[in-house]
């Protein structure tokens, strides 16, 4: 027991052909390397951080470019292209109208108004807000023909022609999803839940045509097929706000935005605890802040993502400029994570002002990766953080879960600093394990209090320092003082 020992720039203008062009067909010495380095080496200059990275004072530069886009004043009521509200007539059609006509004529709210509709896919168009009004719900048909022809899209970093997500937009300038009323997926163990088990040689299918280079709209899965779709997905859009809504019973990821620049995630609360139920997921996305929400999901609260593997080298954009705060994070596995689709690289990350922890919250902050998933996370800070309870470590970050050291990307995370974390309960402090090659480097704790922490804590090829770090009430000041 630990107590006894103790007694990019221009970033859619360069990408904009991206999704489409064909993979390479293995991985090269080059890429490898590449994807293993990706960050500034030892000699670069020590930042304004004085650690190689910006430091806090970087959160201006991302409030200065990440402002929601605003919307004419004039409104599309679904009921007045036909959408009845009777939660069984299907209103996909009038929902397409409705938005249709806000975007030929320039912009606007699409208002669904109190009552229960009925739905399938929705698309956004540039200009256009979905208003989903107090008292208002929105229903998604859980029928899978619902949700065709394919699109361009992701499943778990790899991009695909699959199932359209149930809110979707494509190369779009200036949406959002706004209002106080409720997206409910409609999901569960009998509908888009059961797919977990039989997605399993899918997903294998599809990181073989990946590999081996096939073109992305030669990647054909859909019907017949049991790759789930994202909840709400913006793909290669500027401008994106999603404001104030609730949301159920997700098939996959809640809010998925891809290639995408100027995202605002606020005031919204998600509350789906299916499988694979991660809550914000940003992948290789620019400029994201996410404030003021509530999570209550099936998986990691928030997870920056940036590709995976050969798609993830092959489209080679990090996600970056990041800002996180005031949001609360209650259920399941990561609170903050990074990964495990972290190819492409995740830097720039700013953590404040939250609160985490429950009885069935896992880590705080959970970096995913390893030689097959490679890229890189730097320059993270978090500060100001209340954590009341944990089942497993505090922070975690083990070079070899899942597929483990078996591949030639080696991963590579270095400065990441907490700073004023609190943290009344947590089975461990950390579960930290680097290569020896290239171990985790430069991670800081800086006024940071664990008051009660039950085991030991596994440290290796880990560069970990400490100041003014208080565990069980004796202060540390080496690793060795918890292992």
């Amino acid at each position: 027991m630990v107590q006894d020992k103790f007694s990019r720039k221009n970033f859619l203008r360069m990408t904009a052909g991206a999704a489409l062009l064909p993979t390479a067909a293995a991985l090269t010495a080059g890429q490898a390397a590449a994807a293993a380095a990706g960050t500034p080496d030892a000699t670069a200059p020590l930042g304004p951080d004085g650690h190689g990275g910006p430091g806090w004072g970087h959160v201006g530069e991302i409030l200065r470019e990440t402002r929601p886009p605003r919307f004419h004043d004039r409104d599309f009521p679904i009921t007045a292209y036909g959408a009845v509200g009777d939660g069984s007539t299907d209103a996909t059609a009038a929902i397409r109208a409705a938005i249709e006509a806000c975007h030929l004529a320039g912009g606007g709210r699409v208002v669904v108004p109190a009552g229960t509709f009925l739905t399938g896919a929705i698309h956004l168009r540039s200009n256009v807000n979905l208003h989903v009004s107090e008292g208002a719900t929105l229903l998604f048909s859980t029928d899978p023909a619902q949700y065709l022809p394919v699109v361009l899209t992701r499943f778990e970093g790899m991009e695909l022609m699959n199932y359209s997500p149930l809110i979707y937009a494509r190369d779009c300038d200036n949406i959002a999803v706004t209002g106080t009323g409720t997206l409910d997926g409609q999901a569960t163990w009998e509908t888009w839940w059961s797919w977990v088990g039989p997605s399993g040689p899918d997903a294998q299918a599809l990181t073989d045509l990946a590999d081996r280079g096939v073109p992305v709209p030669e990647r054909i899965f859909g019907a017949g097929h049991f790759l789930r779709a994202a909840f709400i997905e913006t793909y290669h859009c500027r401008n994106v706000l999603i404001d104030g809504v609730t949301l159920l019973r997700s098939p996959f990821w809640e809010i998925h935005p891809v290639l995408s620049r100027n995202v605002t995630v606020q005031n919204v609360h998600i509350d789906s605890r299916g499988p694979n139920n991660d809550g914000v997921d940003p992948e290789c996305s620019q400029y994201v802040v996410i404030r003021n929400c509530t999570f209550d999901v099936g998986d990691d609260c928030i997870a920056i993502k940036s590709g995976r593997g050969t798609d993830g080298l092959r489209v080679n954009v990090p996600s970056e400029n990041i800002l996180i705060e005031d949001c609360t994070m209650n259920i399941r596995y990561g609170a903050i994570t990074i990964g495990s689709e972290m190819t492409g690289g995740v830097r720039n990350v700013f953590v404040r002002n939250c609160r985490i922890g429950s009885g069935y919250q896992y880590f705080g902050l959970y970096i995913k990766t390893n030689s097959v998933r490679g890229g890189y996370a730097e320059n993270v800070y978090l500060k100001d953080i209340e954590i009341s309870n944990l089942t497993k470590e505090v922070v975690s970050c083990n070079f070899y879960r899942g597929e483990g050291d078996t591949g030639p990307l080696t991963p590579r995370v270095r400065n990441v600093e907490l700073r004023n974390i609190t943290v009344g309960h947590a089975r461990n402090a950390f579960s930290m394990t680097g290569y020896p090659r290239l171990p985790i480097q430069d991670f800081r704790l800086i006024d940071c209090t664990f008051t009660s922490i039950d085991a030991a804590s596994t440290i290796q090829d880990v560069d970990l320092s400490f100041e003014n770090f208080f565990v069980n009430g004796q202060p540390i000041t080496d690793p060795a003082q918890l292992l």
